[in-house]
Parts: structure tokens; sequence; C-alpha cells
């Protein structure tokens, strides 16, 4: 079986930037592999919540830390400009000396795009965006300069020195089944399932790998991950009961705590639920963490969970 890889994010919303780093640092001597963030401008409940811009602290982070790779889950294509978005990952790349994974999708907040004055698309037209950028990057990282006339985005004699110090790893997030999964399936490293999608894994899968075989692509060539809550306690008893919790607060926006693939409980059910993924060949998790102070279950799933599947 593949190795898995374990992600974790980091504390961003009313959150200072050192306990970012601090958190960061944390996570990063307990083994794990990947550090991510949120790319909003906004608070997801509200314009008024606090929150750090996402680029801007994975350059932080990237000083602070050595070894993990950073990521945004998921940067929204059409919310900046392409060309120059691209050129902030390739700085920022050169910062973490080659260990960005940028995470992009087609976002859903209207304010975060039109209060910034950029234009809020419908659906449609911020995929084929999404796939504009996707392009553009993916060229102005590996050519000298770039002309592009796109759509949605475009570039004339673009030049993009330094280059990434490696060729990123692209994630695509989201479950649109018809345009998100097949665009995953031409042009991602890594395609990312949204937790409130995780009980739908396996026919997500499914289709990918339908997608893969339509545009002539080995399904292997595309790392699964899951964005999950994970929810752990020291025995099942602790870990039913901050389930029960965990329902009265998110109310199903990161997934359903009770199912099938919920990763909740002890240590050995989580262990169980991840093996289970892990079947259906998912490979890479994306870990939000259930608890007031995030690191302690973090280090509870650190050294009770990861020696397991190291």
């Amino acid at each position: 079986m593949a190795q898995l890889h374990f992600g974790v994010t980091v504390p961003q919303i009313k959150r200072t930037f050192e306990e970012s780093r601090s958190a960061a640092r944390e996570f990063e001597a307990m083994g794990y592999d990947s550090l991510w963030v949120c790319d909003h401008l906004y608070g997801p409940q509200a314009p008024t919540i606090p929150i750090l811009e996402a680029w801007s602290l994975i350059a932080g982070l990237a000083a602070v830390t050595e070894r993990v790779e950073l990521g945004t889950l998921v940067t929204p294509a059409g919310m900046r400009n392409a060309a120059q978005l691209g050129k902030v990952i390739a700085t920022v790349d050169n910062i973490a000396g080659g260990r960005i994974i940028p995470g992009l999708g087609a976002g859903w907040m209207p304010r975060e795009f039109t209060d910034f004055g950029v234009p809020f698309l419908p659906i449609r037209e911020r995929l084929r965006q999404l796939e504009e950028t996707v392009t553009l990057l993916k060229r102005m990282w590996s050519e000298p300069s770039v002309t592009f006339e796109g759509q949605y985005v475009q570039a004339r004699d673009l030049v993009c020195e330094p280059k990434p110090m490696r060729t990123p790893p692209l994630l695509i997030g989201g479950a649109g089944e018809k345009v998100t999964l097949r665009l995953a399936a031409k042009e991602a490293d890594i395609w990312n399932n949204l937790a409130v999608q995780q009980g739908d894994l396996p026919r997500k899968v499914g289709i990918l790998k339908q997608h893969c075989a339509d545009v002539g692509r080995p399904f292997e060539e595309v790392t699964v991950s899951q964005q999950a809550m994970v929810i752990i306690g020291t025995d099942e008893a602790a870990g039913r009961a901050q389930v029960e919790t965990a329902k009265k607060i998110f109310g199903g926006h990161m997934g359903d705590p009770d199912g099938p693939l919920a990763i909740a409980g002890s240590p050995e059910k989580v262990r169980e639920q991840i093996q289970k993924h892990a079947d259906l060949g998912c490979t890479m998790f994306v870990i939000e963490f259930f608890g007031r102070d995030t690191k302690e279950p973090a280090k509870l799933f650190a050294e009770t969970v990861l020696p397991h599947f190291k």
C-alpha cells in the first residue's frame, strides 16, 4: 500500500501570526507531512471576522519551517489576477525551498470577490476561469515567456523568474462531477474531496477514474486527498462525547461526524476509518482537528495513529 500523507490545517481565523507560527512549528515537530491554510479574504461566517490572508501567511510559515509542505485549500482562481498569483506562488516556493502545494478551486463567497473589486462570475464561468488559470500557471512556471489569450485570463510576453524550486504539484479541490473532476483528471497532481462530500468519496473516486480513462491518463497519477474533520479521544467514550459537541457546533458543513467514513472516536476507531479511505484509493488527508486547542488532539493523533501508517 502507498504511504499515506497526513496534513493539518493551521489556526488562521481570529488568530495572530504568532499563534499560527507556533502551531505550525509544533505540527511539524509532531511529524505531520504538510500544513494547510484556507484562502479567504473574509472569515467565512462574516466579513468582520479577522482572518490572515493565505499566501502572505504561507510565506511567513515557509520561513519558519523546514520540512513540511505548505498548501492552500483552496485558492479561488478568479479572486486574483492569475499571472500575479503565479508570481506569488513561485516566490513563496523559493522561500520554502520547494515545498509549496498550490490548491486551486472556483470559489463560492461573492463578497470576497466583489468587495475587493473583482467580478464574481456565474459558476460555469468561474470553472472556465479555473481551467485557464491552471494552464497559465503551468506554462509560466516552465517556459521562458508566455503569451496567453484566454476568455478570462490573458498575459503577453509574461516572464516569471525565478521559477519555483520544483514543479509545484497542483491540487484541484471540488466535487463537481462533470467539470471539476474532469479538470482534475486532466491537469491535477492531487484531487481533494470536500469534507462535506466525505460520505460520497467512493462514488467520486469512481467518477474520477472514469474521467482519467476518458482523457487517457492513468488514474494512479492523481493522488486522492480528503479534507476531513478528525475527532479523536483517548477512548471511545471520550471520542463520542466530542462527536456530539461537534454536531452542535459545525452543523454538517465539515461533514457528518457520524457518517460511514467519519474519522471520529478512539485512536483504534480513527485508524480503522483511515484504513477505509486507503482501501478506496485515498492516500492523503487534510485534517481539521476538533478541539478548543487543536494542538492537543493533533498530539494524540501523532502519538497513536501516525506510527501505524508510516
